[in-house]
């Protein structure tokens, strides 16, 4: 059996590089005569349906489906309302269908992931209209429709900005992105970027991944005053110098080390880049007079059970010290994963699935909240223009994503089937590593108030013995310095809600 199965694959894979196994790794070719299912019979179905009419390389509609009881049986512009959404697999068969088109914006959330599931598990290329707007407007001959990404296996609501209060605090001032090549980081710049700041500085270690979005910013917005600078946030000399030089209005601290296993094994350089580095960028905000400081947390930073979350904990506590004795207004901004960042679990599925598998999993329960990269830094300028000093803001993630379901999404959108010619292999918690993240603490939770923007909660500053607290950054430091075994045992005399692992413990 086994053997056969190894048969199978092979047959599967060859298939797949096949020119007629291109539709299943959602590949689109230019055949007019390639059939097409519109999802939706509604007024964006019809306007989809007329657009394929006017623009024969998007394929012939030949089938329609919908789950009003009324539309069914009816034609729209010519093409036949054949069944209800959880009929797409069957009338896929039945018509051979090539490609699908869901148009029909008004789903969202859990519905729009059923939905997906349905469309991926008949292998065929999958769209969406690529602006919803654009229905009622005319037919444009191209770009009406996009191919399926993986950020629209959240299925969240698209985020709604105050544009004016942002651009009220960023338009003709000087903005400084610490991190600023990195995921979160760029996509801070870019959006900073479009707020016409007065000059916009980027601050980042690897030279790369600063000359990529250096690039990219002279070509989208060439008019911007821009400067790159490498440097380290561990070397306080340096940060110094940039600060007294450029003098920030804003700064957006994203520079941090992030991968939770490799800071399990190497804590110190945890301690040194994420707090001591955030020290840094702090005090020369204070020093040199900036208006706003906005630290990039995390929602690993929440009764932490790993080195990373636990520095990120310490960070937002180094900020709300250092907001109660500066004239800066010093703010965090928590969230959780974000879909696409160096890393992440969904670029590491791709790279499994391309390779042929297995793809990975840790635990078969395991959750986390997600969001895309733009969303992230669209709230967390938001929560800038809130800022109220001291504050933690919260990013509402929407539900948690079992991990399992997107992997199986994953894997059937690149044209395979979850253990029939793609195995999942469940490897264990790394050290570490939750099943569950949180994004408040138990004495934030009474606390916790939504602010003015639906997607932004706010957590008041808790009391921080300040004497205390400097002395214990003391002793931290000096034990990162000398690369301490004893720096986990001081992590967790300064965070009672961190649990070590017993691994790093022994260190």
């Amino acid at each position: 059996r086994q053997r056969q199965m190894c048969i199978r694959d092979r047959a599967w894979r060859l298939f797949l590089n096949h020119p007629l196994g291109e539709r299943l790794r959602g590949n689109t070719s230019k055949d007019p005569n390639r059939p097409v299912m519109i999802v939706g019979a509604g007024e964006a179905g019809a306007w989809a349906i007329n657009v394929c009419k006017t623009n024969t390389s998007y394929g012939h509609v030949i089938v329609a489906v919908d789950d009003d009881p009324n539309k069914l049986g009816q034609t729209i512009h010519g093409v036949p309302v054949r069944g209800t959404l959880e009929e797409i697999p069957d009338l896929c068969t039945r018509y051979n269908i090539h490609t699908i088109i869901v148009a029909i914006p008004t789903l969202k959330g859990n519905r729009l992931n059923h939905v997906i599931d349905l469309c991926v598990s008949t292998h065929c290329a999958v769209q969406m209209l690529s602006d919803p707007q654009l229905v009622g407007a005319g037919t444009p001959q191209q770009g009406a429709f996009r191919e399926l990404n993986t950020a629209d296996f959240l299925s969240r609501d698209e985020v709604t900005l105050d544009n004016e209060k942002i651009s009220g605090y960023l338009t003709g001032k000087t903005v400084l992105v610490t991190g600023g090549g990195g995921s979160i980081g760029s996509e801070l710049c870019r959006q900073a970027a479009a707020q016409r700041p007065k000059r916009l500085i980027i601050f980042d270690i690897y030279e790369n991944n600063a000359y990529d979005i250096q690039m990219e910013l002279r070509r989208t917005h060439p008019e911007l005053d821009l400067v790159v600078l490498i440097g380290s946030v561990r070397d306080r000399e340096r940060v110094m110098q940039v600060f007294d030089r450029y003098r920030p209005d804003l700064v957006c601290h994203a520079a941090a080390h992030k991968h939770v296993p490799l800071m399990e094994t190497s804590p110190f350089e945890a301690i040194k880049n994420n707090v001591f580095g955030t020290y840094n960028v702090a005090q020369a905000a204070d020093r040199f007079g900036t208006q706003r400081f906005i630290l990039i947390s995390t929602d690993k930073a929440v009764n932490p059970t790993n080195v990373m979350g636990a520095s990120k904990r310490l960070c937002e506590m180094v900020v709300q010290m250092m907001d109660r004795r500066s004239d800066t207004e010093f703010v965090a901004v928590r969230f959780g994963n974000v879909l696409g960042s160096h890393g992440s679990v969904i670029p590491l599925f791709e790279a499994q699935i391309k390779k042929g598998g297995p793809v990975t999993l840790t635990d078969p329960n395991i959750v986390r909240y997600f969001m895309t990269i733009p969303e992230a830094a669209q709230l967390v300028l938001q929560a800038g223009a809130l800022a109220e000093s001291g504050n933690i803001y919260v990013l509402d993630m929407g539900e948690p994503v079992r991990i399992m379901d997107l992997a199986k999404q994953l894997i059937r959108f690149y044209g395979y089937e979850p253990g029939v010619n793609m195995e999942i292999k469940i490897v264990g918690l790394r050290p570490g590593e939750k099943l569950y993240e949180e994004l408040m603490m138990d004495e934030e939770q009474d606390k916790m108030r939504r602010t003015q923007h639906n997607k932004i909660f706010v957590a008041s500053p808790r009391t921080i013995d300040l004497a205390e607290f400097y002395e214990q950054l003391q002793a931290l430091e000096a034990a990162a310095a000398h690369n301490d075994e004893g720096v986990v045992r001081q992590l967790a005399a300064m965070i009672p809600t961190f649990t070590p692992t017993r691994e790093n413990l022994k260190l």
